[in-house]
């Protein structure tokens, strides 16, 4: 069996590089940019990816963005997205998981966390 494919979506290169670190350590392939319009374009291109791992906030377009272009998209609905904020924001917990999130973790994400988000692929 091919290993799981996380897109990883953060501003922050350091938030990216810990969460890839973490899947990649369970053996799962991550693609990781850092921008809502990379990653739409890269799921434009790219039809393997099985997870969205996406930071709530960040410039342009925030997570919460993200998760209504996928969910609103036929071709992409089916895919399980997890948010990540360093906010605990129960108004914003609660939109992200009506919206259709599987999950929303709080920053940092811990070693202890990467069973939970695999959980959903």
């Amino acid at each position: 069996m091919a290993s799981p494919h996380v897109l990883v979506v953060d501003d922050t290169h350091v938030d990216r590089h810990v969460v890839s670190m973490a899947l990649t350590r369970h053996n799962v392939r991550v693609t990781a940019v850092e921008s809502v319009m990379q990653a739409l374009m890269f799921l434009d291109s790219e039809h393997d990816v099985n997870m969205i791992v996406s930071d709530y906030c960040m410039p342009e377009m925030t997570g919460y963005d993200l998760l209504m272009e996928v969910k609103n998209s036929p071709k992409l609905a089916h895919l399980p997205v997890v948010i990540v904020s360093s906010d605990n924001i129960p108004e914003r917990i609660k939109k992200c998981l009506d919206g259709g999130a599987k999950d929303y973790i709080l920053k940092p994400i811990k070693i202890v966390d990467v069973p939970r988000i695999l959980n959903y692929i």
